[in-house]
């Protein structure tokens, strides 16, 4: 004889999920693994007003693999589980605009502490959003760096064909053309092991510069070959070179490697002092890069979670009640500062940073410079910037 088991709508009612997708395995695991710890550090210390008010709450986190297949397919699973009221994720740009597809049909909001992909929130998905800047802006700062400080006349550009690294290195390209620089190649490579037959053109045209748009593991690559070949060109990068495992790989290659950012180190955020120590003591590593982006994205899904429970007296909401509430975020405070979403779900107002690789130990990832930081509005804020001020009156 046994009890009888209770409903199980009523057991699911009580229960709060909050996922993370990102590469959890595999060449991209680093930063991935940072996303994931990252929020589940944030749902730890956030959930006790929704344990109050009778909820328990879990966090359950994906592994895309950094492949656009499996994130989808993740994607089906997580929209499937009713209990999982909000994600943040990916790291990939190019898993997340199709896996993004799957939770806004399910209006399941997804915030996103990397994609830096402009299609990622351009689609004006109500579900969409993120907390760090766009690729228009990161590969417009990057040249201008390039063509400012490096005095950069000649660039050689790589990519590896996804949305993101040939997003970003499009932008970088063309703001360069723009700037007056010559383009000498611009060359999609999926190849991970020899790039020998990429490296040799580029040997004989000699550039001033070559910039990789891609992600470390397979840049690192890249620029060893290229050193260890003789080449002497500045390299550059964008934000996917932001992982110790660049220097793991590449070693001295890659010490005085230029990268932009749409994410700070954690240690320039006055506001993340405590959680750089928490992350610590919790994971036994320093965070990585978009660590302290996966936490703030959590503390805005948190925050609108306890929010809605609050008003509507205790109930759960529903999931497309907590995408509206997310997308409602306005000066909101977090780790990396205060965030306002525009009605696409970019940051009003988004911080892009140019650092340098300072030293080949990974262990001092950390202590990269920090060369220069520039603030951008979103394309909508710039619009909305443009409407709001007055056209010059003609005077005599």
């Amino acid at each position: 004889m046994g009890f009888a088991a209770a409903p199980a709508a009523a057991q699911d009612a009580k229960v709060i999920k909050i996922a993370s997708h990102s590469p959890l395995s595999g060449g991209q695991a680093l930063l991935g693994t940072a996303i994931r710890n990252g929020v589940e550090l944030a749902v730890e210390q956030l959930k006790q007003p929704l344990i109050d008010a009778g909820f328990t709450v879990e966090f359950v986190p994906f592994d895309d693999q950094a492949t656009p297949d499996v994130g989808v397919s993740n994607a089906q699973n997580i929209v499937n589980d009713p209990a999982i009221l909000a994600l943040v994720g990916h790291l990939n740009s190019g898993v997340a605009i199709p896996s993004s597809e799957v939770y806004n049909r399910a209006d399941l909001a997804m915030v996103s502490p990397a994609n830096t992909n402009v299609k990622v929130t351009d689609r004006g998905y109500p579900t969409v959003n993120r907390v760090c800047g766009r690729d228009d802006a990161q590969g417009a700062a990057g040249a201008q760096y390039a063509l400012e400080t490096l005095n950069a006349k000649t660039v050689y550009v790589v990519h590896d064909k996804t949305a993101y690294g040939e997003g970003v290195a499009t932008f970088f390209r063309d703001a360069m053309l723009a700037g007056g620089a010559e383009v000498l190649g611009f060359e999609g490579t999926t190849e991970t092991s020899n790039f020998d037959a990429i490296i040799t053109p580029i040997e004989s045209a000699n550039p001033d510069l070559i910039y990789f748009g891609g992600i470390y593991n397979q840049a690192a690559v890249f620029f060893k070959q290229a050193r260890d070949k003789g080449v002497e060109s500045q390299f550059m990068g964008p934000d996917g070179m932001d992982g110790s495992d660049l220097t793991k790989i590449a070693g001295e290659a890659v010490v005085g490697l230029v990268y932009t950012s749409a994410a700070g180190p954690a240690s320039i955020y006055p506001a993340a002092a405590q959680f750089i120590v928490d992350y610590e003591a919790k994971f036994g590593i320093k965070p990585e890069a978009y660590a302290a982006e996966g936490y703030a994205s959590a503390q805005i899904v948190m925050a609108a979670l306890t929010q809605l429970i609050s008003e509507n007296g205790g109930a759960l909401p529903t999931r497309a009640d907590v995408a509206k509430a997310v997308r409602a975020t306005a000066d909101f405070e977090t780790i990396i500062g205060k965030i306002s979403f525009d009605a696409n779900g970019d940051p009003k107002v988004a911080t892009y940073y140019i650092l340098s690789v300072k030293d080949a130990d990974p262990a001092k990832w950390g202590e990269n410079e920090l060369i220069s930081s520039v603030t951008a509005p979103s394309p909508l804020t710039a619009a909305e910037m443009m409407e709001m001020t007055p056209e010059p009156t003609k005077s005599n």
